[in-house]
């Protein structure tokens, strides 16, 4: 089988690349390598990728759509794993423009793609920002989610109404995914679990959002992978109902942000200076993932504690950053 995976030099992509690879599929990935973050950090995910046999890379941008027009000649395409997007909470404060062009617009052109492709299903990845301030928890996926606060959830909401619209007009299987709070190596340099440690051993204060209460359903990458990848396999049924479906993948385990960084203290043996604030815009107090629905359709099961994933995290960022 031939995939397609979108933003294969990211920190989830680049892993699901090599998870497919593993199991002998060719993957063709796709990355416009922006500078949102050090590129230098894609180019090293990369470098685990390009020396396999079975794995392609194209450096482009959704968004363009000449680019992806020239991609439309590939051939032999058989599913799509669509992870590029513009991350971020807070930055999409600032910038929404950038999210519009790479979340809505590349959705768009990953979809028709698909069309033209033909291809047997797509996989996209959504989020749990989606379910905004949403006040009954655990998050289910038949909950109401049209009040995000946040633009990234916005746009993260407005991708799966886009997928149910092409689902329905064209037949387009299709499977989201929320992602909640993914962490691991190889991470993105925004993410506050990254932050935390730069700043740990650099003795350095570290900002607490939310006095350190806020609650966060922590998923460990490589359980995310196997949620992906799951279904990629489980395409959605086409007999007779919209072949569109969307499920949670969190760890269904919140834990508090202070106890979070406890276990970070531990792993680095330092203790964190750590400057208490209020909550920031775009914020949301808890988030906690049922994660029942891809239990029963895809077999879906998390395995990885805190300790055990924050641990693999502090040995790669040791080893990585230790210059």
């Amino acid at each position: 089988m031939t995939i397609l995976v979108t933003g294969a030099a990211g920190f989830i992509g680049s892993r699901t690349s090599e998870q497919l690879l593993a199991r002998g599929e060719e993957v063709l990935g796709i990355d416009n390598l922006n500078t949102y973050y050090d590129p230098a950090l894609k180019h090293a995910r990369l470098e685990k990728l390009l020396p396999q046999t079975n794995f392609r890379f194209v450096e482009m941008d959704l968004s363009d759509a000449s680019a992806m027009a020239q991609l439309g000649d590939e051939t032999g395409i058989d599913r799509i794993i669509h992870l590029a997007a513009q991350a971020g909470v807070r930055y999409s404060i600032e910038q929404p423009r950038e999210y519009a062009d790479s979340n809505l617009v590349g959705h768009t052109e990953v979809m028709q793609l698909a069309r033209q492709w033909g291809v047997e299903h797509l996989v996209y990845a959504s989020s749990s920002s989606v379910y905004g301030s949403n006040g009954s928890i655990p998050f289910k996926e038949t909950d109401r989610t049209d009040h995000p606060v946040s633009y990234y959830g916005a746009t993260k909401k407005a991708c799966e109404v886009l997928s149910d619209s092409y689902a329905h007009l064209y037949g387009l299987p299709q499977t989201g995914l929320r992602f909640f709070t993914v962490y691991g190596p190889w991470g993105r340099p925004d993410m506050a679990y990254m932050i935390f440690a730069r700043k740990i051993l650099a003795g350095e204060p570290i900002d607490v959002f939310g006095e350190g209460q806020m609650g966060r359903d922590f998923t460990y990458v490589d359980d995310i992978v196997s949620g992906v990848i799951a279904s990629l396999d489980n395409p959605p049924s086409a007999d007779g109902q919209l072949p569109h479906r969307v499920f949670n993948l969190g760890n269904d385990t919140p834990e508090r942000l202070g106890d979070f960084i406890g276990h970070i203290e531990r792993l680095l043996g330092v203790e964190a200076k750590r400057n208490l604030l209020p909550m920031q815009l775009g914020d949301v107090r808890e988030t906690w993932a049922d994660i029942s629905f891809a239990r029963t359709e895809l077999g879906y099961d998390p395995k990885t504690s805190l300790a055990e994933g924050l641990g693999h995290f502090v040995d790669w960022y040791k080893e990585f950053y230790r210059d």
